[in-house]
């Protein structure tokens, strides 16, 4: 069993009972980079982008580099304060510019992230009624993982699968509460939860001509149950996703991974070989064998 890759202490007769399920998949398995995001500023609006740099760190170019700090030195995001979620930005990469304003009004402000920080700082410290500062870094950013700092990976069809959980939710909905940075087409609902195993163990795949490594399933917080734009929490969206993630868990997950459900998207790594390079929209996606001597993949 160990020569199908990711489909580690897979249960015989379970396989058996699916085989019919995942031949179907091989016909139709196409991966490729359909979205590409980044976040310049921790909890701030997201920036769609038709390719992206890897830094030596692994993380993205451009991704979470900034972030709004309290006076303790705390992160100023959606599990510490609910107002950021009204706060709108939109970004100028090139131009180092973010223009700002307040959910449901046109009255947009921009400041250069470099040489109008400080008024910036008064600004989002009129607006949380504390005084915040920014910070930078340009090597790491600032992730949720330090360990695993690479981009965050999900398909299409898993926020297809998770919005049709929610009577008034779409995908685009999905994709503005789970931030991923890299959204990959032409696979079926949780494709992506192949690109981890065992806690000892990563998974090797290629986007395009870049080599990153699969680490974990993503555990989610409390953020992802509220509405991005108002902050409004959806009734027992926590409750709803732990039962139907169990429900729809795939057979090519390594399940020792999920001590509880409330997991999405997998965060990764990035081998020190590959840094500097890009990966683009329409990028193929491939998943490496665990062992060279074995070339089977069944979703991709």
């Amino acid at each position: 069993m160990r020569a199908l890759g990711f489909v580690s202490q897979l249960n015989l007769r379970c396989f058996i009972f699916n085989f019919a399920e995942l031949l179907s998949f091989m016909t139709t398995i196409n991966p490729c980079v359909s979205k590409l995001f980044v976040h310049p500023m921790k909890s701030l609006d997201r920036v769609a982008v038709e390719q992206a740099t890897f830094l030596q760190s692994g993380a993205l170019k451009c991704d979470r580099e900034f972030a709004i700090l309290d006076q303790a030195g705390n992160f100023v995001n959606g599990k510490r304060n609910e107002r950021i979620h009204a706060l709108r930005s939109q970004f100028d990469l090139e131009r180092q510019i973010v223009a700002l304003a307040i959910q449901g009004t046109d009255r947009w402000v921009e400041f250069h992230l470099q040489e109008q920080r400080q008024a910036l700082e008064t600004w989002l410290g009129e607006y949380f009624g504390f005084s915040v500062q920014i910070a930078q870094n340009r090597e790491i950013g600032f992730p949720d993982d330090t360990v695993s700092p690479g981009p965050t990976i999900i398909s299409t069809a898993t926020l297809e699968a998770i919005a049709s959980w929610y009577p008034g939710l779409d995908v685009e909905d999905m994709r503005l509460r789970f931030r991923s940075n890299i959204e990959v087409s032409g696979v079926p609902a949780f494709w992506e939860d192949q690109l981890f195993t065992t806690a000892e163990q990563t998974v090797e795949f290629q986007i395009g001509e870049v080599t990153l490594m699969g680490v974990n399933p993503c555990q989610r917080c409390v953020v992802v149950t509220r509405n991005p734009q108002t902050g409004e929490p959806y009734p027992n969206f926590q409750k709803t996703f732990v039962a139907k993630r169990r429900e729809t868990f795939p057979i090519w997950a390594e399940r020792s991974r999920f001590n509880h459900f409330y997991r999405l998207a997998i965060n990764t790594r990035l081998p020190a070989s590959e840094a500097g390079k890009t990966i683009a929209i329409g990028d193929s996606v491939n998943v490496l064998p665990l062992h060279p001597e074995f070339n089977i993949n069944i979703l991709g």
